[in-house]
């Protein structure tokens, strides 16, 4: 009797807790499927057939839907660009949740957004979104297939000007660019922290001593085409080698190959400098404040002490294009440059003149 009320315990304890792992199992499914995430969409690439670095044509685009109403009409898509060497595949995993849930709270809160955040990463990291022939056609990328391909899939919006791009740093820059070059093609401009006014931002790193010590044998080496890809081991000097296939090609008949900042001697070279600043957004505004139309809107922010002066380019910029359009700088108190999401939010309560939440730095 006694081995038979032992035997039954343990079978009462074992289907408990088999009982109690399906409940946990169930409920943990529940919380995953309740939980705003980012799904992935695959766009083929064909404006990034045959670029020079050889990287990858195929690649994933992140989206994210807010859970919303059935009777809710289209939704209006912001298209975030990320800073140098971030992609959509940090928002497909657990680093997108943060964005998914700003982006949910501002959908429950009466303004329901769509997020798409495309790949334009190069062997050296970043595109800055721009046509280069020593890196590809990552402009034509986002204009001419992730955008046409996305609105296929979800519905074109009813006016360009319901389009809004984004992004962060160099991201930040590319919305810039990309509105530049397609004013058309959107309604409103958030940039963070963007890389503008490259004697501010840009120039200081140029002339760090590890960038200007790179010999002529090593840049050699560092673009070189064979199946062995030399990277430099600074990330300084690799993000300047990204900025310089964006801004400094060499042109079509040198696919891959573009000018250093610095001769074979050391010598700052004034000419490739001059290539940067030809595609700096405060220079470009400086010679045609008129790059926006009277409906456009564009926010700009940038924190008090930002490292790399972001913030002075960015109150440059709205200085100048300030007579032509509408434009808002905000500076981030206390210097704080973190909680994107939450800039990003702020950004885009101006653009639709609302505000909904109490936001860090507020």
């Amino acid at each position: 009797m006694i081995f038979l009320g032992r035997l039954r315990y343990r079978i009462l304890a074992f289907t408990w807790l088999v009982f109690t792992g399906i409940c946990t199992i169930a409920l943990q499914q529940e919380e995953a499927q309740a939980s705003p995430h980012f799904q992935a969409i695959t766009i083929p690439g064909k404006t990034l057939e045959g670029n020079p670095l050889g990287d990858p044509v195929e690649r994933r685009v992140a989206v994210f839907t807010p859970e919303l109403p059935r009777f809710t009409s289209k939704l209006l898509t912001v298209y975030y660009l990320p800073g140098y060497g971030g992609s959509s595949e940090d928002f497909l995993g657990p680093n997108g949740d943060q964005f998914a849930a700003s982006f949910q709270q501002l959908a429950d809160a009466g303004m329901p957004l769509r997020m798409v955040v495309p790949d334009c990463r190069t062997r050296w990291g970043g595109s800055q979104y721009l046509n280069s022939p020593a890196q590809g056609n990552y402009a034509d990328y986002i204009l001419d297939e992730v955008i046409p391909l996305l609105e296929k899939h979800f519905g074109t919006p009813a006016t360009p000007r319901d389009r809004i791009i984004a992004g962060h740093s160099s991201g930040g820059f590319g919305a810039l660019r990309l509105a530049m070059m397609a004013p058309e093609r959107f309604g409103s401009v958030v940039a963070l922290s963007p890389d503008t006014d490259f004697e501010i931002t840009h120039r200081p790193l140029a002339e760090e001593y590890v960038v200007k010590s790179i010999t002529q044998k090593q840049m050699e080496s560092f673009l070189s085409h064979g199946k062995q890809v030399v990277r430099p081991t600074s990330n300084l000097v690799q993000i300047m080698l990204g900025l310089s296939a964006a801004y400094a090609p060499k042109g079509p008949n040198e696919p891959g190959q573009f000018h250093w900042l610095y001769d074979e001697k050391g010598h700052w070279q004034k000419e490739v400098w001059q290539n940067w600043l030809e595609e700096d957004p405060v220079y470009i505004a400086r010679r045609n404040p008129h790059l926006f139309m009277p409906y456009h809107k564009i926010y700009l922010d940038g924190a008090e002490h930002d490292e790399f002066g972001a913030q002075k380019g960015a109150k440059v910029l709205r200085d100048l294009i300030k007579p032509y359009t509408r434009v808002h700088f905000y500076e981030s108190p206390e210097g704080h440059a973190d909680y994107i999401e939450e800039r990003l939010a702020r950004g885009l309560e101006w653009i639709f003149d609302r505000k909904i939440r109490t936001i860090k730095g507020q």
